[in-house]
C-alpha cells in the first residue's frame, strides 16, 4: 500500500481558503471596475484616503492591512496615472498620500460600478451572510498576530 507522504490539508487550511475566496471576488470586483480604469485594489485605496486621508504610507497601510512594500508598489500606478499624489507631511520626512481631483472623478465614476457588484455578490450569496462573512474577517484581523512585525514573535502565539 503506498502512503502519501503529504498531510491532506484540503479543506483544513485557513489561508488557502482564503487566499482562493480572496482571488476569486477580487477577479469578479476587477472586472468589474475596469470600466473605471482601476482594479479592487485601487478602489479600495482611493476609497481610504479620501474616507480618512490624507494618510502617511504607514496608516494606510494599517488601514488596508497591507505590509508597507506591498502598499508603495500598489500605490506607484495611482501617482503615475495622477489619481493621487505624494505630499510632505508635519513631519518632512515623512510622505503623505493625498486623492487629486482625477482620483476623485475616478472613484466617483467606479462607485456605481463597485455598488453594481456589491448587489450582485449579495444577491448571488444572501446579504445576511455577506455580512457574517465581512464580520468574520474582521475578527480575523483583530486575531492578535502581527504579520508586519518584525521577528517571528507571532507565531509562536
Amino acid at each position: 500500500m503506498h502512503v502519501n507522504p503529504v498531510d491532506d490539508i484540503d479543506g483544513r487550511c485557513n489561508c488557502l481558503a482564503a487566499r482562493r475566496a480572496s482571488r476569486y471576488l477580487t477577479a469578479v470586483y476587477d472586472q468589474a471596475l475596469g470600466p473605471a480604469g482601476i482594479r479592487a485594489t485601487q478602489f479600495s485605496m482611493l476609497y481610504k484616503l479620501l474616507r480618512n486621508g490624507p494618510l502617511a504610507i504607514g496608516e494606510l497601510a494599517a488601514a488596508m492591512a497591507m505590509d508597507r512594500t506591498t502598499l508603495s508598489a500598489n500605490l506607484k500606478p495611482l501617482e503615475r496615472d495622477g489619481l493621487i499624489e505624494m505630499v510632505p507631511g508635519e513631519d518632512r520626512r515623512m510622505k503623505k498620500a493625498v486623492v487629486t481631483k482625477a482620483g476623485l472623478k475616478c472613484y466617483q465614476e467606479a462607485l456605481p460600478l463597485w455598488r453594481s457588484v456589491q448587489n450582485a455578490f449579495e444577491s448571488r450569496y444572501g446579504v445576511k451572510r455577506a455580512k457574517v462573512l465581512r464580520s468574520s474577517l474582521q475578527d480575523v484581523l483583530d486575531s492578535g498576530f502581527e504579520p508586519w512585525a518584525e521577528g517571528e514573535a507571532n507565531l509562536a502565539q
